[in-house]
């Protein structure tokens, strides 16, 4: 046995001490939570996630409004909704007395709500006309968390909802989501935004003549990096954004303090994956360091096993015993071919096809027939009698190879649960406190609310063993 399978068969064997149990239930029957956060690395499964809470919630009596920033739009298909913006739209097929909507973020369309909301008539259309402002608004770096920082604080501020389920963008750090309003605050406090504004704030020819003295060769060395108009573009919006620029760092704070409120919870979304959980556990460390209120640990996807009493060791080698006696069960059909011939020596001796021999055959002197000529049944009985033995070893050859194949195959998926239950360990040993959900990794995707409510109920349940439980 090799040190890995060793390490298996010990890790499936031994657990730590088990991670406390999230309670979804009565987290989101609770009316003083307010705001949901799903939060985690790609491709875990946080949309599915968010959605799912946000069935169960409004199934459970709550007006929810699920928001999505997954371009995917898969939430929409799995919510019988043709296409999800910037609108919530309300969910059909909601069964209960609470209400579902979902939306998703449009960036753009967000940050012209905002300029629209906080300019003048005259100035929004400028703002909105401007090319750099397009390319800013369609996809600076940042700015799709920070709109959908902007819309959930806009949401929670038409007091609409009694829940909002948020469904954090896909990122490469899951902390892009808590970063984004400081680094757009220091976008806005920056060196370059300041002495873009500069010309503004001075105003008239004398402000300009006065900072072409000091400027010419900063905003020479501009145009020639960014282009002249590219450059004219920028100063532009500038000026025209400044009256707005301490809005934004008003209202990302006050999102900031929102989500830092007793009324918001934040739920990391992970897989049973190495990588996955590394940055679930350096999230949940981020979250304690902002004073973030942490709720628990989502793990998706987890496999298990309704025979998990048989290791994957006992498995392979139970699988190997079948090759085994298959091997030497051929062999045994083999020497009878050779050796166990009717007439003995003399019938093989006289046969006409042996070694090519041109002899006749032996005769009967009383009937002057040859030996075997009168015994033609027996002969058709023993090729009957071959055919059935060969078509019997054929068949248990089948038998046995798909037990030994399922046997390889179960052999896997213990390998699979010990790999999994090692990550998990990990985890659990360096945040024990974090109460954790599993949720059973299924065959298909959900793609309707059928299957939402499915993954709903199993997050409640928390049985992520055997898939049929929950639907028992």
């Amino acid at each position: 046995m090799s040190p890995d399978q060793a390490h298996d068969q010990g890790s499936t064997r031994r657990r730590l001490s088990p991670a406390p149990v999230l309670d979804l239930d009565p987290l989101l029957d609770d009316p003083a939570t307010r705001i949901v956060v799903c939060c985690g690395s790609g491709g875990v499964g946080k949309t599915t996630t968010a959605a799912a809470l946000g069935l169960r919630a409004a199934e459970r009596g709550r007006k929810v409004v699920v928001l999505t920033i997954d371009p995917a739009r898969r939430l929409a298909q799995s919510m019988g909704i043709d296409s999800l913006d910037n609108t919530p739209r309300r969910v059909k097929g909601v069964e209960g007395d609470g209400e579902l909507h979902a939306m998703m973020l449009d960036m753009k369309r967000t940050f012209d709500e905002i300029v629209e909301a906080h300019a003048d008539g005259d100035r929004a259309a400028s703002i909105l006309g401007n090319p750099f402002y397009q390319s800013l608004s369609a996809g600076f770096a940042g700015t799709q968390e920070y709109m959908a920082m902007e819309k959930l604080g806009q949401l929670r501020a038409r007091d609409e909802w009694d829940l909002i389920v948020v469904d954090t963008p896909p990122s490469r750090s899951a902390l892009d989501f808590l970063d984004a309003p400081k680094r757009l605050g220091s976008f806005l406090d920056g060196k370059l935004i300041r002495v873009l504004l500069a010309p503004a704030k001075v105003g008239g020819r004398a402000g300009m003549k006065f900072l072409n003295v000091g400027m010419s060769m900063m905003t020479g060395a501009l145009g020639k990096l960014l282009g002249g108009q590219l450059l004219k573009d920028v100063q532009t919006f500038v000026a025209a954004m400044d009256s707005m620029f301490g809005g934004f760092r008003t209202r990302a704070d006050a999102t900031y303090k929102l989500l830092q409120a007793p009324g918001t919870a934040f739920l990391v979304v992970a897989a049973p994956e190495r990588d996955a959980l590394r940055e679930a556990a350096y999230f949940v460390e981020r979250l304690a360091a902002e004073d973030m209120p942490l709720a628990g640990l989502v793990l998706n996807r987890v496999h298990g096993s309704g025979a998990a009493q048989l290791s994957a060791e006992r498995a392979l080698a139970a699988a190997e015993n079948l090759d085994l006696v298959h091997a030497r069960a051929a062999e045994n059909l083999e020497e009878p071919r050779i050796v166990d011939q009717d007439g003995g020596k003399a019938g093989l001796r006289n046969s006409p096809d042996t070694y090519g021999s041109s002899e006749s055959p032996a005769t009967d002197p009383e009937r002057d027939t040859p030996t075997g000529a009168n015994r033609p049944a027996a002969t058709d009985t023993d090729r009957t009698a071959s055919a059935d033995a060969n078509t019997g070893a054929d068949a248990d050859r089948t038998v046995d190879d798909l037990t030994a194949g399922l046997l390889r195959l179960h052999a896997e998926r213990m390998h699979l649960l010990s790999r999994e239950q090692r990550t998990r360990d990990r985890f659990t040993a360096l945040h024990p406190e974090v109460a954790v959900s599993e949720v059973a990794a299924l065959p298909g995707d959900v793609h309707d609310l059928t299957g939402l409510r499915n993954i709903g109920n199993r997050l409640a349940a928390n049985r992520p063993e055997l898939p049929e439980a929950a639907d028992a």
